[in-house]
């Protein structure tokens, strides 16, 4: 589920792990009003018993039970997919009463206990260990590798790359991540006429 999560938007880990149940608007025209499509919110909170946070702190507020504002990412049908097998399965089994919290530990002395960024970093070390992968697996990767995709996808629209990732600003997105193609017909055509080599 966290690999899927991270994959499928560019949520920070300290959001992720940072993150109760009651964040988690999975069906169409929640309550909340925010987004019309599946959507979390991702609300900064001091004192999650995990000590997890998000980066950034926009202004949220619960009303009548439903939490609102916030910074908010749509979710992929594979993020809710994931979601309730996970939620029917290890978490049913496992969650500690009390904390609402999403993710929890699965094992040793704290299981059921709020699942901590360090756990996660941990788990995605290890996880990449195991499949031999070079280097080590950083939470950040996951969230540069969406917006390139997004960028990919939408052929380098920063302004959809920067909503669908909840960057500061789509020119941040364009210096970061605003690099050419160099295979792409469109660039070998403009090296082509700038060489006087245009057919």
């Amino acid at each position: 589920m966290v690999v899927t999560w991270l994959s499928d938007t560019s949520m920070r880990i300290g959001a992720l792990t940072g993150l109760h149940l009651m964040d988690l608007h999975l069906r169409d025209n929640a309550d909340c009003g925010d987004c019309k499509s599946p959507h979390l919110h991702v609300c900064h909170r001091w004192g999650n018993p995990n000590r997890a946070a998000a980066k950034i702190k926009p202004d949220w507020d619960v009303v009548d039970g439903t939490v609102t504002k916030g910074e908010i990412y749509r979710v992929s049908p594979a993020m809710i997919s994931s979601y309730f097998q996970y939620m029917t399965t290890e978490y049913a089994k496992y969650a500690a009463m009390g904390h609402g919290m999403l993710l929890i530990q699965l094992a040793g002395p704290r299981r059921g206990e709020p699942w901590s960024a360090d756990a996660a970093r941990g788990m995605l070390r290890r996880a990449g260990r195991r499949a031999q992968l070079p280097g080590r697996i950083k939470p950040q990767a996951f969230r540069h590798e969406f917006t390139n995709k997004v960028l990919d996808a939408t052929d380098g629209d920063t302004f959809v790359a920067k909503v669908a990732g909840n960057w500061a600003s789509a020119r941040m997105v364009e210096e970061v991540y605003g690099h050419p193609d160099l295979y792409s017909p469109q660039f070998t055509a403009a090296l082509q006429t700038v060489w006087g080599e245009a057919e």
